[in-house]
């Protein structure tokens, strides 16, 4: 280790929960591999609630979904780092949690956000296709129940 590098990780303790090296490289740790499925299924469902396939999107979705995706591993990594050790380091919180993890969590929110995609979102986004097919069933199902109330006041009348 070079005089620099001492001298700027002075003081600091020694990260090792790996989301910095997945930013920085793209891989995690090997005792994190597993994350990789998280993030993976995570992806799809983004791709799918903005438009189905990744040939729907635009670069800028795939480019915001891949930057949450980047930024959700580093999260989880965090999470599994606390979840080994502890949420406290001596008297104080763990410096994953107080450093970083709320800024990581913030990004991400307003990232999903600016895609258009809200906690409040129950279902997914529905084709307009199926919309008007929708809205015609209802429609024709209005029709139907008026057509059958006027025929059950005419036999009630005769």
């Amino acid at each position: 280790m070079s005089r620099l590098e001492k001298t700027l990780n002075r003081g600091r303790p020694k990260v090792t929960h790996g989301g910095y090296s997945f930013l920085t490289t793209g891989q995690l740790p090997e005792r994190r591999v597993y994350i990789l499925r998280y993030l993976t299924a995570a992806r799809e469902g983004l791709i799918v609630d903005l438009g189905g396939e990744e040939k729907n999107l635009s670069t800028a979705q795939l480019i915001l979904i891949d930057r949450i995706i980047s930024k959700l591993g580093v999260i989880r990594c965090i999470e599994e780092h606390v979840r080994e050790n502890s949420v406290m380091a001596g008297s104080d919180l763990a410096p994953a949690l107080r450093s970083s993890y709320i800024a990581y969590n913030n990004s991400i929110r307003l990232t999903l956000q600016l895609l258009g995609i809200d906690k409040r979102m129950t279902d997914r986004p529905i084709d307009p296709i199926e919309f008007v097919k929708k809205f015609d069933e209802e429609e024709e199902g209005k029709k139907k129940k008026a057509e059958d109330l006027e025929k059950g006041k005419g036999k009630k009348a005769s």
